[in-house]
């Protein structure tokens, strides 16, 4: 993820305006509704050309509260024109009742074309060809735009929790103030989150997938967690890593980190991260802290292919 979003400008007043466009598959609908919960007014496959009409509608002009504006558009958008969205949000730049972003939201094209074969849909530039054929054309199409863009998003290794994240971190309301903490789950197995700033390996627990009965079971279920709660090392590595977050996180925000994200994996994220995690948010939220709780692979099914061949 990269970005290089525009000084901040002056006055209180400034409508703020979202452009989010990228390619397709990358994660845009997605984006849009996390968006939503935020608090964004959101308008999806927008046509570009209307917006300064939009804009200067005599609604939002009289409007006292303005909240912010997130519009989406992409190559299937009528009238999509990369350069003229450009020369367009040269114009809005330079007005001083806007503060204007651009978010691109790219994505690998080996990856797309699993996501476009995974679901069977056509994509929209390759007819009848493979969708790899649209994904290459639709990849140079939009290229000026990821060139112009002030915020780039890489989803190729996201999950919709991982890109729900990133676009929290990005675009949550500047009100909210302090430091957004996150705590999430997550198997090794499926791979390594992509932002988290602490990463705990709960795999020296024992492990509940190799309890018949517990194997269906998640982190969140109480026969799990009291077989968890039952392992001698269990308590005395919560204590020492509920102390160090409480010791690190308030010297993070001192230090004006915005956010910080706490991970904790096993081996399927399943069990014994899901519970880990769950105890850790509860225990940061009596400390006075309001962190967001995400499992990342607690919809995963449990299978041996992933927790290996042998009990551990």
């Amino acid at each position: 993820m990269s970005a290089h979003p525009p000084e901040e400008p002056a006055g209180e007043n400034r409508q703020r305006l979202l452009l989010v466009t990228g390619l397709l598959g990358a994660g845009k609908t997605t984006a849009l509704h996390v968006l939503e919960d935020l608090g964004w007014e959101t308008i999806d496959n927008f046509p570009v050309r209307l917006l300064e009409r939009l804009l200067d509608s005599p609604e939002r002009r009289t409007a006292e509260e303005q909240p912010p504006l997130a519009i989406g558009f992409d190559s299937r958008t009528r009238g999509f024109n990369p350069h003229t969205v450009i020369e367009l949000v040269k114009r809005l730049t330079k007005r001083e009742d806007l503060q204007l972003t651009t978010l691109f939201l790219d994505c690998s094209s080996e990856e797309l074309e699993r996501r476009y074969n995974e679901t069977r849909r056509r994509h929209p530039l390759a007819s009848d060809m493979p969708a790899a054929a649209g994904i290459a054309a639709e990849r140079e199409l939009t290229d000026p735009l990821r060139r112009w863009a002030d915020v780039v998003i890489t989803t190729t290794d996201f999950t919709a929790n991982t890109l729900s994240q990133a676009i929290r971190e990005q675009f949550a309301p500047e009100s909210t103030g302090g430091m957004t903490v996150t705590v999430m789950s997550f198997g090794f197995a499926r791979g390594m989150p992509p932002i988290a700033d602490l990463v705990f390996d709960m795999r020296f627990l024992d492990n509940p997938h190799w309890d018949a009965e517990l194997r269906p079971q998640t982190g969140r279920d109480l026969a799990v967690a009291d077989h968890i709660r039952g392992d001698p090392a269990y308590s005395e590595a919560f204590e020492r890593i509920r102390d160090l977050l409480l010791l690190l996180l308030p010297r993070y925000e001192a230090q004006g980190k915005p956010y910080v994200t706490v991970a904790f994996g096993c081996t399927g994220g399943r069990h014994r991260s899901v519970f880990f995690a769950e105890e850790i948010a509860a225990a940061l939220r009596t400390a006075g802290f309001s962190p967001t709780l995400l499992h990342r692979n607690l919809g995963s099914r449990a299978a041996d292919l992933v927790e290996g061949g042998t009990a551990r």
